[in-house]
């Protein structure tokens, strides 16, 4: 769907949250209370075979631009950059002018573009990716890529294993409050922009970048008492609770064979004491959503108040899967976890507290797919994601493939613009998926189409029904298990899951797989190392 010459050009918020599981929501076979965005899911469609990358910044990457995330930069995250690939084209860790951005691109159509939140695209100094200069107006925004909920963290002395935060306000120095918490803050500063776009005519684009609920686990206390007790049967018992609601809303995916739980302890090993330590870390996990929920529910009342709401296209979804990494147990995280972090049981979730919820949490969040963020099986790049409001059409879901890449040129086209490149600048890789939204077709993707991943040596490529994946070694220092280090096929419309490895079976099939990566690796610049 396009604006036509008789309608005004629509406007559009783009919401990202950060490291959620695909079935979190209620309306996504959850237990949360997600009341707001289940409300916006009701009138809109689930988006149940959106992907994004494995890991944050590069999924950012791919949305700003709708390219792949080597070409403009991103190749990897700085945090995990290797000597092989520093200085190489493709890896300089900020978000390069190679391709214009889609808030250039609407900024220049006429749109005023507006963002609040987590920018991760550009995290050393002096910041060489900013907001503003990738076509924001107005932003308030956390540069790094994790943070204190709230705000324990700006100064050397209380600063994480990935420094203190750094935070901008239109792309000057500013402080985060102590003792703001991060969702209600950044839900604000999106408030403040739209209020002060009264009586503005141009369209708007707002892009809000939710930190939750990435670690470290954190959310007021009256939240997490809502969840007291939920989460004591253990992760195995959350898994198959959510498995049947899945199945009983009709959501596909969610009939698929589940993927084996692995890595962590199973919950009948663990000693009562350290049950209640896990159960304690998802009450908390559950109060960031929950939180996330509220904060969403006033944004749409800041679109209704200022009379937007209807023209008003919402796309919303995880930048990644759940993580898994227990950074208690996992360096570099552990040491300083172990001498900054209060985490006695009563003080989990406050600002003093460090925690995260490990695999086997995040694989019950993730069912029925195979892992988690970080790695390019379904777990770790299928994600909740939803669209609702203007230019799209009320029904239950979609199991169209879609891209993270595919936002940046449907939002061009549902405003009407050509998505050709400006001069100089590479064009998109991600297609439109205008009409999926609007409900006219059923896939935008070709059946022959090379899909293709790559992050921190980890591998994927998917045509048609067969995805070929290629895990790291790292896998195997939080999920040991697993076969690392050697290529492993799937027919992913028959086992989502990622469940039977058909490898050894097609061997034809897999290395043509293998050649498509190749490929693809030559066009973007990927630097892997031999043996790696």
């Amino acid at each position: 769907m396009t604006a036509s010459a008789s309608a005004p050009r629509p406007d559009f918020l783009v919401i990202v949250v950060d490291d959620m599981g695909w079935s979190d929501l209620s309306a996504f076979g959850g237990e949360i209370a997600t009341p707001h965005l289940d409300a916006l899911v009701a009138r809109g469609v689930r988006l149940t075979n959106f992907h994004t990358s494995p890991l944050c910044a590069t999924t950012r990457a791919m949305l700003m631009t709708g390219c792949d995330h080597h070409e403009v930069g991103m190749g990897t995250m700085v945090e995990i950059r290797t000597a092989e690939q520093t200085g190489q084209p493709g890896y300089e860790g900020w978000l390069t002018d190679r391709a214009a951005t889609i808030a250039e691109r609407l900024r220049d159509a006429g749109y005023r573009t507006m963002m609040a939140g987590k920018w991760h695209l550009g995290v050393e100094a002096p910041f060489r990716s900013m907001p503003r200069a990738k076509g924001f107006e107005h932003s308030w925004a956390l540069m790094q890529g994790e943070h204190n909920h709230y705000g324990g963290d700006q100064t050397p002395e209380t600063a994480s294993t990935h420094g203190e935060s750094r935070y901008r306000c239109d792309d000057q120095p500013v402080t985060f409050p102590l003792g703001a918490y991060s969702t209600d803050f950044f839900a604000d500063r999106l408030i403040d922009q739209l209020e002060a776009a009264r009586g503005d005519a141009r369209p708007l684009f707002a892009y809000l970048a939710f930190t939750a609920p990435h670690s470290p686990l954190q959310a007021p206390e009256d939240l997490v008492a809502r969840y007291r007790g939920v989460y004591d049967e253990g992760p195995e018992a959350l898994r198959e609770k959510r498995l049947a609601r899945l199945r009983a809303l009709g959501i596909a995916a969610g009939s698929a064979r589940p993927a084996e739980l692995r890595g962590g302890e199973p919950w009948a090993s663990i000693a009562p004491e350290e049950r209640r330590v896990q159960a304690r870390k998802m009450e908390v996990y559950a109060a960031m959503v929950d939180a996330l929920d509220r904060a969403v529910g006033r944004v749409v009342d800041a679109l209704r108040r200022i009379g937007r709401l209807d023209n008003t296209t919402i796309l919303f979804f995880s930048d990644n899967g759940p993580s898994g990494t227990p950074r208690e147990r996992t360096p570099p995280w552990r040491d300083w976890i172990a001498a900054n972090a209060d985490n006695r049981l009563e003080n989990i979730g406050r600002m003093t507290s460090y925690t995260s919820i490990g695999p086997r949490w995040a694989q019950a969040q993730s069912a029925p797919f195979f892992l988690f963020k970080r790695y390019t099986s379904e777990g770790g790049v299928r994600t909740c994601a939803f669209a609702s409001g203007r230019g799209v059409a009320p029904r239950r879901e979609s199991e169209a493939f879609l891209h993270v890449m595919d936002v940046a040129p449907t939002l061009l086209a549902m405003a009407g613009l050509d998505a050709a490149p400006p001069p100089g600048k590479l064009p998109m890789r991600g297609v439109s998926a205008a009409a999926i939204l609007a409900g006219t077709v059923d896939e935008v993707h070709a059946p022959d189409e090379r899909i293709a991943w790559e992050l921190a040596y980890g591998r994927g490529v998917k045509i048609g029904d067969w995805k070929a994946i290629y895990l790291p070694a790292v896998v195997n220092n939080v999920v040991p298990e697993v076969p690392a280090k050697r290529w492993l096929l799937y027919n992913i419309a028959r086992d989502p899951g990622e469940t039977t490895d058909l490898a050894a079976a097609e061997p034809q099939r897999l290395q043509a797989l293998i050649a498509a990566w190749e490929a693809y690796a030559r066009e973007t610049g990927v630097v892997v190392p031999d043996g790696a």
